[in-house]
Order: C-alpha cells, then structure tokens, then sequence
C-alpha cells in the first residue's frame, strides 16, 4: 500500500521487502555533528529496528541526515518505527544542542527492486563519508556498519563489490532535489 500526503514523500507499505531509507534534519542543520549523538543515534536505529522486527543490514550516521539498508517484517511498521527513531532521537539532540524545533524534516523510503539496485544503494550508503568528504579511508568513520561488513567480506571482497556496482556515484536520490 501507498500512502503520502500534499507534504510528505510518497511511502510503500510492503512486507519482507528490501527497504532503503533517508532520514534528514531540517534545513541541514548539522545537528548530528557531535560524536555522542551520532552514537546515540545508531543506538535508536538499532535499537528500535529489533523492536518492530527488521532486519537492519547497513547504516551510516552523518551530520544532518542518516541512510539505512534492511527488511521489513510488516511494512505497515515503517511510520511507527520511523516516528520512534526520531521522536526519540529529537529530545536528545535537543538537549545537547538547545536548537530550535523541528529536528527532524522528513523521511524517504525506497523499495529497491533487484540486486543492482539493493547494492548500488548499499555502495551508495557506504561510500557516503567519503563522499562528504569526513574522510578519505571508509575505515576512519566510526558511525557505520561498514566495520562490520569489513570484517565479515574482507578488504578485496568490498573492492569486488564497489566496482560490480559502481553506479552508486550517479546514484540522484529524491531527498536530494528536496529543499529540506
């Protein structure tokens, strides 16, 4: 099911489907720049993935947005465990940072089709610290799940994977051509 509103990004309901999702804070703020909220934040990912039973596949935390890669047990979940992550998430950054209100802006969500698709995205997710320029080694940012899966494929697997799926450079996500 498909549901959206005259403000929101169109979002599909599906169940065990593939899920990548956008997450942004309001007019880029970096609000997520401090390394504890960072922390805390991939904690709330996790965290609340577990609760509504997804599968959380890959993450990446940066300064004003998070993209994360799993799979859905009931898509109809997908608000609810939005709604928790930053909900929660909000009260801590404001906290911290005494900003203003809103933190958070909006959510995009994608159902990716195929396997070139699901990894160009992983790549695309990934590659994203290098690609705002936090570092130029992927093993030097902290607030991902590339450590893991370093751990698990290897060095000369990740460098197979990132040049079967190169397209993640070109990759132009909706989120992208939204003032947020």
């Amino acid at each position: 099911m498909m549901k959206s509103s005259e403000h929101t990004p169109i979002h599909l309901f599906a169940d065990n489907s593939p899920y990548f999702i956008t997450g942004a804070i309001y007019k880029k703020r970096p609000l997520l720049e401090n390394s504890d909220i960072k922390k805390k934040l991939s904690e709330l990912i996790r965290k609340y993935f577990a609760k509504y039973n997804w599968e959380l596949h890959h993450w990446v935390v940066l300064n004003n947005h998070y993209h994360v890669m799993g799979k859905s047990r009931r898509g109809d979940d997908l608000v609810p465990l939005i709604r928790n992550i930053h909900r929660t998430s909000a009260i801590r950054i404001h906290k911290l940072t005494r900003c203003g209100k809103p933190v958070w802006w909006n959510y995009w969500d994608y159902c990716p089709r195929n396997e070139k698709e699901y990894m160009t995205r992983v790549n695309y997710l990934l590659n994203n610290p290098v690609k705002h320029g936090y570092v130029r080694n992927l093993r030097n940012y902290p607030f991902s799940s590339f450590h893991t899966l370093y751990e698990e494929k290897g060095r000369d697997e990740l460098i197979w994977q990132f040049k079967k799926y190169p397209d993640y450079s070109k990759l132009v996500l909706p989120e992208k051509k939204d003032d947020f």
